[in-house]
């Protein structure tokens, strides 16, 4: 019979085995703390394809066309050949589910020793899918006041938004309901992460980004800056080196502009009532209330709206089209379903951090001046102070404040490098 090991034999034979299994652990350990530390970042960019190259002696008109207050000689303001991209990207639909965007990226071919800052512009209304940035016709925002502002050297990042461009449908280029209207979050992901991808397409190309930001955008595009500066603000604060921000003419108080539109009589103008009805039919399915369209209104105008949808042609005051308890649940508070929705999308009761211009018509008849008076009213209430400005563009209308605009955020941006 072998004898019994002592004690210390035990202990002896056992340290080495003890030893390697905790450096077998240990490294196991530091592997996997290897791994997840350095997965690698999430990959935007999709595709990128050159779309035009426009020589700088070919924006002159398209400056006139911005028919600014101030005239700024062509020779002076357009400093650079541009190049148009179509970029498209991967981002996030409404109910999470992932999704591809698009935009266009325009760049000035500035010398590379020039560092260049960049712009998010986010377009207005549109109700064709030609109009649509990265498509580049002749009618966008892309092809006029982006490229001028790309020659006088900003890159320009002008996102399609989610139902047009590559998320629309080519089969059918009317279904607007594809789109996020006036949707707070729908909007403003896609458009930050159009800004991703911009930022991989300037550093996959070499491009000299100098890291500076800015956003602006009006009427649609106003709301949609709002609510990406308020998305990057709450969400990523240190994602982009954001320097200042204007917004044109955005519906940002969307229950008080609702509720006003349902109890006093507005303009009968067909093409804006189109674009409040896009808002209700857009948050009926986002929000998912999916309500009889009886539920909203009476006829003559029900019936309409049933053939027609959003081609309907209303040329009397908005509050006429609804029923009497859909209004009456808006007003006294009982439409919570739908009031809720539009809190949801109320983009104006916060403070920014970064330089703001509001700018908006007094007399805008669309889009309510209330929108940005009652904006600037709340952040000064949260303590914005100077950082917030509000820019009345006195008798001013939805169309003859654009320029006002577009030469205040030029001056604006020029104040805040």
């Amino acid at each position: 019979m072998q004898p019994i090991p002592s004690r210390s034999r035990f202990r002896s034979s056992f340290v080495p085995l003890k030893t390697a299994l905790v450096a077998l652990f240990l490294t196991v350990y530091l592997a996997s703390c290897t791994l997840v530390d350095h997965q690698p970042a999430p990959s935007y960019l999709v595709s990128s394809s050159l779309v035009a190259e426009v020589p700088v002696d070919q924006l002159a008109p398209r400056l006139a066309a911005l028919n600014l207050p101030a005239q700024i000689p062509a020779q002076t303001f357009l400093l650079y050949n541009i190049k148009v991209y179509k970029l498209v990207y991967n981002t996030k639909a409404p109910n999470g589910q992932p999704i591809r965007a698009s935009g266009a990226l325009i760049v000035p071919q500035a010398p590379p020793s020039v560092g260049l800052p960049m712009i998010s512009q986010q377009h207005g209304t549109i109700f064709t899918n030609n109009d649509a940035p990265s498509n580049y016709a002749m009618t966008s925002e892309a092809y006029v006041a982006a490229s001028v502002f790309a020659s006088n050297g900003y890159i320009m990042a002008c996102p399609d938004y989610i139902g047009f461009g590559e998320s629309g449908d080519p089969s059918n280029p009317l279904n607007l309901l594809l789109h996020t209207y006036e949707h707070r979050e729908g909007l403003a992901q896609a458009s930050l992460d159009m800004l991703r991808a911009a930022k991989e397409f300037i550093q996959n190309n070499s491009i000299n980004w100098d890291t500076r930001l800015y956003l602006t955008g009006y009427s649609e595009g106003g709301y949609a800056t709002m609510a990406l500066y308020k998305k990057m603000q709450d969400e990523v604060p240190a994602e982009f080196n954001l320097k200042a921000v204007t917004a044109g003419a955005g519906a940002y108080d969307k229950t008080a502009f609702t509720k006003s539109l349902l109890s006093t009589p507005s303009h009968g103008i067909a093409n804006y009532n189109r674009t409040y009805l896009w808002v209700l039919m857009t948050y009926d399915k986002l929000y998912g209330l999916n309500r009889s369209p009886g539920s909203y209104f009476v006829d003559p105008y029900l019936g309409q709206i049933v053939s027609q949808s959003l081609a309907v042609n209303l040329t009397v005051s908005f509050d006429q089209i609804f029923t009497t308890s859909f209004k009456a649940g808006v007003a006294n508070g009982t439409d919570t379903n739908f009031l809720n929705a539009l809190a949801d999308n109320d983009v104006f009761d916060w403070k920014p951090l970064k330089p703001l211009q509001l700018y908006h018509g007094t007399d805008d008849p669309q889009v309510f001046f209330l929108n940005s008076q009652n904006a600037y009213m709340a952040m000064q209430a949260r303590g914005a102070g100077s950082t917030v400005q509000l820019v009345p563009i006195p008798t001013g209308n939805h169309q003859t404040s654009l320029p006002y605009y577009i030469l205040g955020t030029y001056t604006f941006i020029k104040a805040n490098p």
